[in-house]
Formats: structure tokens, C-alpha cells, sequence
């Protein structure tokens, strides 16, 4: 048992072979009721010592947001397996030592877009990164879904902040990470954002938040790059098609407050089914994600160029070779594919593009790969690798901070190697969490990219030098993470090519 005092009262953890784990600490008082929709509030301090042994409510949300079919779903472990309810907003921090010099700090935003996961899936376990290296890990639940950026605050009052409610909780964290991580071990001057797919986007949108500023000190972005995000009139469209999927117009706002979550989470997915029905490049304009208000969230995150706010900050960022197998590569169009049907298919990621040229281009590119592959190369790039360089090139316009891009090629052989590459995929890797990962198979030879990766991650955490050469655009060069990684100068340059000037 392990005592530590923070500035709201004192939480007992636990040793888990030889880490210090606290979880389930609360960093903001429960939104519930009239606090429902509003910015996080106070932690109420409290007497005596609090139990930090178990992880804390998740976030309420939908199962199986994404529609993963069975297999897939039980090797991907978005979240844990604690009850969903509105009090959720807790963190959870494992530490190498609560004495001695101050250890830099690894704040892990989670995946799930804004609609699902959580902090406690055993993916981000933290103490195996504790146990590789003198660090401090914390992650963290918060407000997801409607509850956490339905923005109302353009078309009902009383609701001002209720579009960026989900990211305000991850700024509370940030304070509360600032304000008690010295108790921990951790260093309050070197923490290191980092975040895979919605929580990439996450970390995104906080660069761009002024108050964040001097909260974190590096970003690292994985498969999660959010370049546009939703303006007001986009936040005002999707609060009003929440509020018709409930029979409510806008002057019966307030009945929101009341409403059971299982109705509000009926509205979401109400709302949600339409917005699959758009256009891919729209997805992060559309639906429930934190809404650029133009005071707490000034704008971009990065459109049309970087934030000044963090342009002094570090970034990391980079994909996976084969990101959209893992969405994509069950459905009927990639299954069925054929070079004569591919550009029909593509048309609706697409958008106003034409899809000829560019499947000609990747053809061009790739002549040995069938039509599946093709068609899943594209709409990768397009929604992942694409945007990730541009992130990368605009913070690199800013000319005050190293940027570093990897590309993660290694392949699962799992489910036939059919995933090769895929979303989610390098997440054990960077947590050394491999071993326990179904997702990655059982070749023992996977288990040195872990320690790799993992190591990577702590290095640039630690000085902001991960240990390979910082990105420009004469070179690009690039970490290709694989059984024997090596850096790469432009890797898959035509393809890179294609998408440069459309973002």
C-alpha cells in the first residue's frame, strides 16, 4: 500500500510489481445534474485517505460504436470493464518512484474518436513503461459523445461551454497533472501528450488551445491527426438534429438536463447514423466533436496552418502502413472489389474528387496490389497518413520546433494476415504491453519492437529526441517501426504526392 497526498485530500495505491498504481483519483466533481453539459467543476476535497486501487466508471457511450464484427472487436480493447455513468471524470497514474528526481510524465489521451473508450483498457496499462525506464504515466477518463460536445450554447441558453465540455475535462486534468504530479514522482515541467486516433485528434485540438499552454511540453499524434474540426454552424446543426431525434425544439433545452442517459445515448446514435451516411472527409466536421467556438477553441487545430499557441512544443506524429483494414477490410466494397467497381466505391470518401485518377496514381504506384488493397491504401492516406503530413509540414512552416514522423509497418498474422498494418495496432508497442495483446499473435519475435517502441516514446518524452533524425522537407526522413526498423527518406513518395495539395 501506497499513501500520497494530493491537494484534494490523500489516495491509497497499490505496488503492482514494483510500480506505485493509483486509479480511479477524481481531477473534477461529477457532472451530474445541473452540471450536465457545463465546463468541469471542483473537486470537493475530502477526510481521511481514499481507496485508489480500481479503476473508475467509464465514460457512458454506445458498444461497438464502429460496427467491428465480432473477431475484431475482441482483439481490440477500446475500453475496460467498469460500469459506463456520467461520473467518470477520473484519471489514473502509475509511477517508478515517488522519490527522488523529478520523471518526465506521459499523458495518454484515449482512442474512440469522441463517442467511446476509455483509460482503463488493459492496452494502457502504464507499469510496463514504468518498468522499462524512470517515468511517470497517467491516463484519464472523460465526457465523450453528446454529453461531452453538444454544442447549444449558439441556440438555447444556459449552456455556454457544452460544445468543448469533453476537451475542457482533459485541460482539468492537465491543471490537476501540473498541480499534483510532483507528489508522484513526475516532473510538472515535462509532461508529453500522446494519443492514438481520437485521441490524437485529441492532443490535435489541444495544441490549439491557449488554455493549455504551458501544460504539456511535447505532443505526440498517432494515426489521429485533426487538421479542421467542427465550426459553430456545424455544432448548432448536429444539436438540433440531437434535439429532433428527441422530439424537443430548442426553448425545451433544458429538459436535457433531466433526460436518462440511455435516451440521450439513443439521440446520439440517432444522430450518428446519419453523419456515416456523409462524406468521409467531413467526419470530423459533423457529429459530435469539440466545436471551434472562436474563444476556448480560437480555430484550426491546424487549418490553415499550425497553432501559434504550441508552436514552441515538440511534436511526434505518423500512421500505420495499413490503417483502414481494420474498419474497412470486411465490407462488401473491399471484399467484392475489382478495379471496375473501386471507383464507384471510392466516390464516397472521395467527395467532389474524381476517384479515377487517383486509383491510376496508386496503380502506378503499387502494380502488384489487387483492387482490396488499392481501395483500402487510398482511403488510408486520405483520412491518416495524408493529414498527419500536412500536420507535420505546418508545424514545421512554424520553424520553432523539431517535428519527427514515423510510419509503422510491422503486420499482425493474425485472422490470416488479412489486418496487416492496422489501426489501433502499434498502441501494445508503445505501452510494451505486447505480450497480453491477442491482436499481435504470439511470434516471440514481436516482443523486441515493443521495447523499441516503447523506448522511443520514453526518449522523446525525456528530451524530445526519440532517435532519429527531426523531419523537412528536403529529406522527409521517416522511422519505418518493423522487425529490423530503419529510417526511410519519403516512404511511398508518389503516394504522398497525390494528396499534398488537396489538404
Amino acid at each position: 500500500m501506497v499513501v500520497v497526498e494530493t491537494a484534494d485530500g490523500r489516495v491509497q495505491g497499490v505496488n503492482e510489481r514494483g510500480v506505485a498504481a493509483f486509479k480511479g483519483i477524481p481531477y473534477a466533481a461529477p457532472p451530474l445534474g445541473e452540471r450536465r453539459f457545463r465546463p468541469p467543476q471542483k473537486v470537493e476535497p475530502w477526510a481521511g485517505v481514499r481507496d485508489a486501487g480500481r479503476y473508475g466508471n467509464m465514460a457512458i457511450q454506445e458498444d461497438n460504436v464502429f460496427g467491428l464484427p465480432p473477431d475484431l472487436l475482441a482483439m481490440v480493447p477500446l475500453y475496460g470493464t467498469e460500469p459506463c455513468d456520467e461520473d467518470c471524470l477520473t484519471l489514473n497514474v502509475w509511477t517508478s518512484g515517488l522519490s527522488g528526481a523529478a520523471r518526465p510524465v506521459l499523458l495518454w489521451c484515449h482512442g474512440g474518436g469522441f463517442l467511446t473508450g476509455s483509460g482503463s483498457s488493459p492496452w494502457y496499462d502504464g507499469g510496463n513503461l514504468c518498468r522499462l525506464d524512470d517515468v511517470v504515466v497517467v491516463t484519464f477518463n472523460h465526457r465523450l459523445g453528446a454529453l461531452g460536445y453538444l454544442h447549444l450554447e449558439d441556440i438555447a441558453p444556459g449552456f455556454e461551454g457544452a460544445g468543448t465540455a469533453g476537451i475542457r475535462d482533459i485541460v482539468a486534468v492537465l491543471e490537476w497533472v501540473k498541480t499534483n504530479i510532483a507528489a508522484f514522482g513526475g516532473d510538472p515541467g515535462n509532461v508529453t501528450l500522446f494519443g492514438e486516433s481520437g485521441g490524437g485528434a485529441k492532443v490535435s485540438v489541444l495544441m490549439a488551445l491557449p488554455s493549455a499552454k504551458g501544460l504539456f511540453h511535447k505532443a505526440i499524434i498517432q494515426s489521429g491527426p485533426a487538421v479542421q474540426m467542427a465550426n459553430r454552424d456545424d455544432g448548432s446543426r448536429t444539436a438540433r438534429q440531437f434535439l429532433d431525434a428527441l422530439g424537443l425544439d430548442a426553448g425545451q433545452a433544458a429538459a436535457l438536463r433531466t433526460l436518462s442517459p440511455q435516451k440521450l445515448l439513443a439521440a446520439q446514435a440517432a444522430v450518428q447514423e446519419k453523419v456515416s451516411a456523409g462524406a468521409f472527409a467531413d467526419r470530423r466536421r459533423f457529429g459530435f466533436n469539440p466545436v471551434i467556438d472562436g474563444s476556448f477553441f480560437p480555430g484550426g487545430p491546424f487549418a490553415p496552418a499550425a497553432p501559434d499557441v504550441s508552436a514552441d512544443v515538440p511534436l511526434m506524429i505518423g500512421s500505420n502502413k495499413d490503417e483502414m483494414t481494420l474498419f474497412h477490410g470486411h465490407r462488401p466494397w473491399v471484399t467484392e472489389a475489382t478495379f471496375a467497381n473501386l471507383a464507384d466505391a471510392l466516390q464516397s470518401f472521395l467527395g467532389d474528387r474524381p476517384a479515377a485518377p487517383v486509383i491510376a496514381a496508386y496503380r502506378a504506384a503499387q502494380p502488384g496490389m489487387d483492387a482490396a488493397q488499392i481501395g483500402l491504401n487510398i482511403v488510408g492516406d486520405l483520412g491518416v497518413r495524408g493529414l498527419s503530413l500536412s500536420i507535420a509540414e505546418r508545424k514545421m512552416a512554424q520553424k520553432k520546433a523539431d517535428v519527427f514522423v514515423y510510419l509503422f509497418a510491422w503486420e499482425t498474422p493474425v485472422l490470416g494476415g488479412r489486418l496487416r498494418s492496422c489501426h489501433t495496432l502499434e498502441i501494445p508497442f508503445v505501452f510494451d504491453t505486447v505480450e497480453t495483446a491477442t491482436l499481435t499473435g504470439s511470434d516471440p519475435a514481436r516482443l523486441a519492437l515493443g521495447k523499441t517502441m516503447a523506448k522511443a516514446w520514453i526518449a522523446f518524452a525525456r528530451d524530445g529526441k526519440p532517435g532519429w533524425p527531426a523531419y523537412s522537407k528536403s529529406e522527409r526522413p521517416t522511422m519505418v517501426f518493423d522487425l529490423v526498423s530503419r529510417v526511410e527518406n519519403d516512404p511511398y513518395s508518389p503516394e504522398r504526392k497525390v494528396w499534398e495539395e488537396k489538404q
